[in-house]
């Protein structure tokens, strides 16, 4: 931990340490129901809960005929998001429902529920108080229709295996091995089996899972992207663990209270690496529409579909250009290489191609399409056809001639008519319609740079994007202080509506590399076997600039945009040049992403013009076999970077504040508590509970913390 994160979080030590003891002695009781503090301002203090009928923890409840349950608060309370916030552990076929009665909330069950299992509903942040919403987090009501119940836990991590960052309200679902089918060569168990206990993360990625058995346990998680609590392949992210884990035998863990995001968070035992698995899904037509009136497309519910002819009724084959719009062709473009006045509104044919049937068997099958497009005036063009209007029938009032303004020429670009060029930014050029036409030939750039007065022709080249092709790029070698002119005459272009362009002019100058700074990576222990892809990206994550197929050396990033940054770098190990996903069925773990840190923990780097900025990079250490002690300080790292950012900006704002003569004393005097008070959100930056009596240390018994791969 930084000195500075230290001070940082000795301000909020002393105000939260009685509030932290509150939460761990509810939590420990294994039956918590609010975990949430007390105090504070009156109107951000949440519904509190005074009765509860049955008692929480309530055992030997009637599988079929569950009691009614009432929770009573001290306030007024409603009810939101109740079917994105509430679950139950394990899923019930019915959700509970429930509805407000006086000062609290009538829950009932409308399952038959399961012998000698314990029970948790889960309301998330549905219950909020009627007057300022503000709401109840985490609360829980747990039972069980067995003599006891169960009260084991285990935290984990749930992170986007390319980005390396959280991914938040995951579903975490805990299979008992010994009750499932074991894999060995492919697994099915997401797909065959329903979960035991289940538990869902935080917006920090951190999940607490509560109530388990001193059993093992098969464990995923999936990003539950529709909110349905099911796992849907090529649309939810998925990670699988490669072993089983029993909580009895797991090590100890910390929890505490994040009173900023107010929810409690933990150090992660288990690490996921979600990804996005496209195994499982269907080949089958899984919608056809007509954007435009010479463009349709084709959605395919898995990646290269075997297609055997498409037919249309009006079109001649040798007019429909197929277009692949995806890596996987899972999505389609049809261009109708024809005049507009010989498309009608609604084009039908067929599609014959191998679909999966009902038992999963691909055979072959006919589709229908029918495929209606139909010119739909904007309210802009109604306004401008209703002034034409007015203005002819004023001319023919008065005896004058009337000429028709031209209408704009519907020949649709996109192309870069002015701007900075250098090296690794080039001219792009993009259509709305896919071109029949390109005569490169017409093209002239030219080039006047120094004392010049006569420009000269420079040469360039066209590529053409990999996967796009209605994108283009002209290349050309620029040179710094040069000012670049380019003319692309009339009808160069021609798409297939038969349209063609008017003249396009650009004027360009070559970036000054003074503007820009240089980041030089030097490369130690790269692993032999692997070739590397290093991203540069931006403070958000978004990739800027890429190298391939790196391995041990110097490597430059040049016209480096100055302000934050971050480096990626992904183990290759097939050395194709991209980031391989993982694969569930399969049991194959994605290739690993991770994001450089400095010798001090921080992942995030500034540039400044003209200047070099350096990296030393140790492929082995970067790489360096998981544990969940480098989660947990990587966690810790990211919530230092945090507070200091958040301290800087609070300073900043007292500064401007004192500047404008405002008061804010009574605000300031509580940012010890309000604004500082994190307590680690992000899995470790914050006062730990187990700094009060040892009471925090959850789990415990024997077993290492290391991840198996």
């Amino acid at each position: 931990m930084t000195k500075r994160g230290q001070r940082l979080r000795g301000v909020v030590s002393t105000a939260m340490s009685m509030l932290l003891l509150i939460f761990i002695t509810a939590f420990m009781t294994k039956c918590a129901s609010t975990m949430t503090p007390t105090g504070g301002p009156k109107d951000t203090i949440p519904p509190v809960i005074i009765v509860m009928e049955p008692d929480n923890c309530t055992t030997m409840v009637d599988t079929l005929h569950p009691p009614k349950i009432y929770i009573e608060f001290d306030e007024y309370v409603q009810i939101k998001d109740q079917q994105k916030e509430l679950y139950t552990s394990p899923a019930m076929k019915k959700q509970p429902s429930v509805v407000r009665r006086g000062r609290g909330i009538v829950v009932t069950i409308k399952d038959t529920l399961r012998p000698n299992t314990t029970y948790a509903i889960n309301f998330g942040s549905s219950i909020q108080d009627n007057n300022e919403s503000n709401p109840l987090h985490s609360m829980r009501y747990v039972f069980s229709t067995g003599p006891e119940i169960d009260s084991l836990y285990m935290s984990g991590y749930t992170a986007d295996s390319y980005k390396a960052d959280s991914v938040s309200k995951s579903f975490i679902y805990f299979f008992i091995a010994d009750s499932i089918e074991q894999p060995t060569d492919w697994d099915s168990t997401m797909f065959k089996y329903k979960p035991h206990v289940i538990a869902r993360a935080e917006k920090n990625g951190i999940f607490i899972a509560q109530n388990l058995k001193p059993v093992d346990y098969r464990i995923y998680a999936f990003e539950d992207t529709n909110g349905n609590m099911e796992y849907e392949p090529s649309v939810d992210q998925i990670g699988f663990l490669d072993s089983t884990y029993n909580p009895a035998r797991m090590p100890g863990f910390s929890i505490w209270y994040d009173s900023l995001r107010h929810y409690p968070s933990a150090d992660p035992q288990l690490y996921f690496r979600m990804f996005m698995d496209r195994r499982f899904t269907r080949h089958t037509l899984t919608g056809h529409e007509r954007p435009a009136s010479h463009k349709a497309m084709l959605y395919f519910g898995s990646p290269n579909p075997e297609i055997v002819k498409i037919e249309f009724d009006s079109i001649p084959s040798e007019s429909v250009i197929y277009d692949p719009q995806s890596v996987g062709r899972d999505t389609v473009a049809l261009w109708f290489n024809l005049p507009a006045e010989m498309l009608p509104d609604t084009i039908k044919g067929s599609i014959t191609y191998f679909k999966h049937d009902s038992i999963n068997e691909l055979v072959e099958s006919t589709d229908k399409l029918r495929l209606a497009w139909k010119r739909v005036e904007t309210k802009e063009e109604q306004k401008e056809r209703e002034r034409l209007e007015k203005e002819r029938e004023k001319a023919e009032k008065n005896g004058e001639e009337w000429v028709e303004p031209e209408k704009e020429n519907p020949f649709k670009y996109n192309i870069t008519t002015s701007g900075e060029l250098n090296k690794d930014k080039h001219i792009d050029m993009e259509f709305d319609y896919l071109l029949t036409q390109f005569d490169t030939t017409r093209i002239t750039l030219t080039m006047t740079s120094g004392n010049a007065t006569e420009p000269q022709n420079v040469a360039y080249r066209i590529i053409p994007d990999t996967l796009n092709r209605r994108k283009f790029q002209l290349r050309a070698d620029w040179q710094t202080g040069g000012k670049y002119e380019l003319i692309i005459p009339a009808q160069t272009f021609r798409n297939v509506a038969q349209e063609m362009n008017d003249t396009i002019k650009g004027s360009y100058t070559a970036s000054d590399p003074a503007k820009y700074a240089t980041v030089k990576v030097r490369i130690t222990g790269a692993d032999p076997s692997s070739k590397y892809i290093m991203q540069l990206t931006n403070g958000q994550g978004k990739t800027q600039k890429e190298i391939r197929n790196v391995t041990s050396g110097e490597y430059m990033f040049e016209y480096v945009s100055p302000g934050d940054g971050m480096l990626r770098v992904i183990d290759d190990k097939n050395g194709n040049g991209k980031w391989d996903s993982g694969d569930m069925v399969a049991m194959r773990q994605p290739e690993r992403s991770e994001i450089y840190k400095n010798s001090e923990g921080n992942e995030l780097f500034t540039t400044k013009a003209n200047w070099e900025f350096e990296l030393d990079v140790d492929m082995s250490q970067l790489f360096a076999p998981i544990t969940m002690q480098t989660i947990i300080d990587m966690l810790n790292d990211r919530e230092d970077a945090r507070l200091v950012k958040l301290a800087e900006e609070m300073a900043k704002r007292r500064q401007e504040e004192a500047k404008s003569g405002h008061n804010h004393g009574q605000q300031n005097s509580g940012m010890g508590f309000g604004g500082l008070g994190s307590m680690g959100g992000m899995g470790g930056g914050g006062l730990r509970s187990n700094t009060n009596s040892g009471m925090g240390t959850m789990g415990g018994g024997m077993g290492g913390n290391t991840l198996r791969r």
